[in-house]
């Protein structure tokens, strides 16, 4: 008997000698950054500005690799069910770990079981915008029309059960107004149509409406912000008007499946804080409007399960579903 307890004993030591030798020499390969939504949405932007610095800082390249549907869902299913080495990581929204998962009961991961939180990127203002030929350019004017004409208008998000979808719903609550959705496969294609006029509305995150705003293809309603921002400085906050329960800002942040080793936790989020110190990289994310926010874990999945809980009651109260 205390042959076999020796044995064990051995072996145990052999597997912890191995695992520290295997985290030590983490990453050696290629490691792939998966973006759950389609290219040219914010997510996109803020995944490839951090991904070549990230890179450079573990000694490997970083991949970014777009998987878009479902409004991220079939991107971070992916995530959630890759093997935890460490070499398949994804980019957590909003969307993904709180709005979709309180809608969708559908969904084959539990946002707050089914991951692991690494670093909170950035957090990135939502604005309302419309197309020039809204007949509004003001939110006095904004709401004025939507309740003058409920139901004439539509309005375009990254899909359904995204930030983008329920943040506008948690505003139609608020105001009791009433604006039909139109769902798209990503940030990227809403947009674009938006911009193009198909649709008037877009409610989507700063970083990629921005650059329309600035050349007038966009016009800027309100934002969800803390105060007014510097590059939209005539735009109110959510808050301004009267409706601080909708002015919650994005969050774009890493995360990996459930199990990922703290080894290799520790060297992303370092590494994320190493790329982040390059002046060149957090001037590039925060030109688009977003702040810098480069917390811990524990600090990441206490905002990942913050969220879940607003937008689950969101959902419930306003007996929300995806048919």
């Amino acid at each position: 008997m205390q042959r076999r307890f020796l044995n064990l004993s051995l072996l145990a030591l052999a597997a912890a000698a191995t695992s520290g030798a295997w985290a030590q020499s983490y990453p050696n390969k290629v490691i792939r950054l998966q973006v759950p939504f389609a290219p040219g949405g914010t997510t996109d932007i803020i995944a490839r500005t951090i991904a070549d610095p990230l890179g450079k800082a573990l000694g490997q390249p970083v991949v970014v690799e777009n998987k878009a549907g479902g409004g991220g869902v079939l991107g971070a299913t992916e995530t959630a069910k890759a093997v935890p080495d460490g070499y398949s990581l994804g980019i957590a929204t909003v969307s993904t770990t709180a709005a979709n998962p309180a809608i969708n009961p559908k969904i084959a991961y539990n946002p707050l079981t089914d991951f692991t939180p690494i670093i909170n990127i950035a957090a990135t203002p939502n604005v309302i915008a419309v197309h020039p030929s809204f007949p509004a350019k003001d939110y006095a004017s904004f709401i004025a029309e939507l309740k003058r004409s409920p139901g004439r208008h539509s309005f375009a998000t990254s899909g359904t059960g995204g930030i983008g979808h329920l943040q506008m719903e948690l505003y139609k609550n608020k105001t009791s107004t009433f604006i039909t959705h139109i769902p798209y496969r990503g940030g990227g294609p809403a947009l674009n149509d938006t911009v193009a006029g198909q649709v008037p509305i877009i409610f989507d995150n700063l970083p990629s409406a921005l650059p329309f705003i600035q050349g007038g293809r966009l016009v800027p309603i309100v934002v969800a912000a803390p105060t007014r921002l510097a590059v939209l400085p005539n735009v109110p906050t959510f808050k301004e008007v009267g409706l601080e329960p909708v002015n919650r800002m994005a969050y774009y942040g890493i995360l990996g499946p459930k199990g990922l080793p703290k080894e290799v936790i520790d060297k992303v989020n370092a590494g994320v804080r190493k790329a982040l110190e390059d002046p060149a990289v957090r001037k590039r994310i925060e030109e688009t409007g977003s702040l810098i926010v480069a917390n811990t874990p524990e600090q990441f999945a206490e905002q990942i399960k913050a969220e879940f809980t607003v937008y689950k009651q969101v959902v419930d109260s306003a007996k929300l579903t995806l048919d």
